[in-house]
């Protein structure tokens, strides 16, 4: 496995990015419901740490995008060498 690969890294960052954003919502979400996710109780408003988690994951996807995207530029700038005979 390499660790260099961009899509290896792309799936680190989103797997992390994805637990980060739902694990909050979730453990609020079951304190003082009584198990049954929130249903029983309004979360109020969205919070600036929520708007703020939220833009980082955008700002790190982009990141990695644009890391993959001019990898796969350099790549297909490279020109390709026809086989010869042998």
């Amino acid at each position: 496995m390499n660790m260099n690969d961009p899509m290896l890294m792309l799936a680190g960052v989103l797997a992390v990015i994805t637990r980060t954003l739902h694990l909050p919502a979730t453990t609020v979400a079951t304190v003082g419901t009584g198990g049954n996710g929130g249903a029983t109780r309004d979360q109020g408003a969205v919070s600036i740490e929520q708007v703020l988690w939220y833009a980082a994951a955008a700002i790190s996807v982009a990141v990695v995008a644009t890391i993959i995207w001019s990898q796969i530029r350099t790549t297909a700038s490279t020109p390709v060498q026809a086989p010869s005979a042998p």
